[in-house]
């Protein structure tokens, strides 16, 4: 197979494409956030709750960090509209937004909704916090961003 997917025989061209990892650089990337189905729901029926928008005036939920909590860094989220900046992850016609400066500390995070004894609200896990602290709104970046 010399070292080809699917071929026997492969040109050149191929292969270097083939090993060209700069084609396929999309494939190493985290995604900005990854966001749960439960999540979506929520979202859509905050957003129905809101009065009747202007769809120029098209709200999502921003989340983004701020420094403070016990641990450096908290979450915040609130409804809002897009800002020049964000990174948009757009699912099943609602929107979630990150700003610029939250993104190092969001990127590959995901953000889920959980309704229990224990707490009901939006929750984030997060491959980007050394430390977390017991409320959950509080981390510590593994690095700085």
């Amino acid at each position: 197979m010399n070292g080809t997917r699917g071929s026997a025989e492969a040109r050149p061209s191929e292969v270097a494409d083939w090993l060209d990892l700069t084609l396929r650089r999309d494939n190493f990337r985290r995604s900005m956030i990854n966001v749960t189905d439960k999540a979506v729901r929520q979202l859509r029926i905050l957003l129905e709750a809101q009065a009747p928008q202007a769809p120029s005036a098209r709200k999502g939920l921003r989340v983004q960090i701020a420094k403070g909590g016990c641990s450096g860094l908290q979450y915040e989220m609130s409804l809002d509209s897009q800002k020049a900046g964000d990174s948009i992850v757009e699912k099943e016609g609602v929107e979630f937004m990150v700003d610029s400066e939250s993104a190092d500390y969001l990127r590959g995070a995901t953000l889920d909704y959980r309704d229990g004894l224990t707490g009901t609200g939006f929750h984030i896990e997060n491959p980007n916090a050394a430390r977390t602290c017991g409320c959950g709104t509080s981390f510590e970046a593994a690095r700085p961003a």
